[in-house]
């Protein structure tokens, strides 16, 4: 049903660095940028080797906000590792952790996830639904 969603960010540079460490064990890559630093409107996007953009980071005035409680953004995890790394390169890149890496039997026999807030408030999971 999604073809990608966009977060707003008010460093694009360290947005930038952030997504690039902790989406890089669950797969995906920065596949675009239009970074010309000092200008509005630079964004950068990210999704599979060779694909197009399933996420982009745009930069928005230092007025942002991240959505509300309630929203947050779950990215699949290849297995529990690439879950374990991603929350280790949030907590190493200026993120927070929201839940470290565990089952959930809450949501599933199966179900493997890490929570961290970015630096700009958006709140993300890696998750992995399945028995490995």
């Amino acid at each position: 049903m999604l073809h990608h969603i966009s977060l707003g960010v008010s460093d694009i540079e360290r947005s930038a660095a952030f997504y690039d460490a902790v989406l890089q064990p669950l797969g995906y890559v920065r596949v675009w940028e239009d970074l010309r630093p000092g200008e509005a409107g630079q964004a950068v996007g990210y999704g599979v080797p060779g694909g197009g953009d399933k996420l982009a980071l745009k930069h928005v005035s230092e007025r942002q906000r991240s959505p509300g409680p309630g929203f947050h953004l779950a990215v699949a995890a290849p297995d529990r590792n690439a879950v374990a790394l991603f929350h280790a390169a949030a907590l190493a890149n200026g993120g927070s952790d929201n839940g470290r890496p565990g089952l959930r039997p809450d949501y599933g026999e199966h179900y493997y996830a890490a929570f961290i807030v970015d630096p700009d408030g958006h709140h993300l999971e890696a998750v992995l639904n399945s028995a490995e």
